[in-house]
């Protein structure tokens, strides 16, 4: 095991909507924890009542959420959060998740953080992570069925990555896998790429093995325009909810695979890309947890909240439409399920601002 030194070590993953970051922080902490080091995380979004908080929280790990602004444009919450997850983790390691839309991550939080704290941090290389279908196809020259200004944040991130996390790995044959990474030389040239499933957790052992010790940190700055970056973000509907519902003996399963088919019937029927839709329903002993990431098919289910007569659903969406039409989408939704009561403890539905760093450095700090 590593000797322990009075600097925590940070890991931050990065990467699109939909890519798989909160099943990778956790099943990074398990492992981390496992290897006698103590671990807390750091969850990023626009808005409060985060169903990455909530689910990580349920499996007795210190989170701190930096909400209502990303960690570029709230620098001093991040600092804020880090330093608070140390305290009550006592922790060795952080790992921390961005938000999925945002990128210039280099200049804005890794060059500030290693000239600002290099006595306290022992910052890991930027990982981003990329869905595999996706990736291909932003490789291909087209937009993964995304608005091209989100489209445009996705090449972003790849560019400035010190390494490429490529997920979901067990679902490509070799020869796509291949095929994929000889892409990626060709129009990232000098990447690093790792393949991992962070469902199975092949390849992930590898990848914290590095991460746990290196600090070269941030090797690239990028140009970038923030009229299109401001735009790649302006184009989602972002929701974020928590809904008390209670209802007679309600099989709350069955209730989170209809509601979660509903919301993917409808922006289906109007073409409208889904960066990610996660929704968590808690019951008081259990929960289940679903994702959307795109079309019908990429909807996903894990645990099972099983059947009582209250539970809390906390809703994460965002899709390329207006706050306006995705909340009255959502309400349509929750509407049909008669017989159960519906009493809504948070609702927040916005389109981020033009992203605002403290700090956007013009050059990279050496360790």
């Amino acid at each position: 095991m590593q000797n322990r030194t009075k600097t925590t070590r940070l890991i931050l993953v990065g990467g699109f909507l939909g890519a798989g970051k909160t099943t990778l922080l956790w099943e990074s902490a398990r492992r981390v924890m496992e290897r006698g080091y103590k671990t807390g995380l750091v969850t990023n979004d626009q808005a409060p009542e985060l169903v990455d908080t909530v689910f990580l929280s349920q499996n007795s790990l210190e989170v701190t959420e930096v909400s209502g602004s990303c960690f570029c444009c709230n620098f001093d919450g991040l600092i804020d959060a880090l330093k608070n997850v140390k305290s009550k983790a006592e922790a060795d390691v952080i790992i921390a998740e961005p938000v999925g839309s945002c990128t210039d991550l280099s200049a804005t939080i890794l060059q500030p953080l290693k000239d600002n704290m290099k006595s306290e941090l022992l910052v890991s290389p930027l990982s981003v992570m990329a869905d595999p279908l996706r990736l291909q196809d932003i490789l291909d020259g087209r937009n993964a069925g995304l608005h091209p200004s989100a489209a445009y944040i996705f090449r972003k991130q790849l560019e400035e990555s010190d390494l490429i996390l490529i997920n979901k790995s067990d679902l490509l044959s070799q020869n796509e896998l291949s095929r994929l990474k000889k892409q990626i030389g060709i129009n990232l040239p000098g990447s690093e790429v790792h393949m991992i499933s962070a469902k199975t957790g092949e390849g992930i052992d590898v990848w914290l093995d590095e991460m746990m010790q290196r600090t070269d940190a941030g090797k690239r700055l990028i140009e970038i325009d923030y009229d299109v970056y401001a735009e790649g973000e302006a184009v989602l509907g972002w929701l974020n909810s928590t809904i008390a519902l209670t209802g007679d003996s309600v099989d709350w399963d069955k209730f989170t695979k209809k509601f979660l088919k509903q919301l993917s019937e409808k922006f289906d029927r109007i073409e409208a890309a889904v960066g990610h839709v996660k929704l968590l329903v808690k019951t008081k002993k259990d929960y289940i947890i679903a994702n959307l990431t795109g079309k019908a098919e990429t909807m996903n289910f894990r645990g099972s909240a099983g059947v009582s007569d209250e539970a809390k659903l906390t809703l994460n969406a965002r899709v390329e439409m207006s706050p306006y039409l995705l909340e009255q989408i959502v309400h349509e939704a929750l509407d049909v399920h008669r017989g159960l009561t519906k009493k809504v403890i948070a609702w927040k539905c916005l389109s981020p601002g033009r992203p605002r760093p403290t700090f956007r450095y013009d050059k990279v700090i050496r360790g």
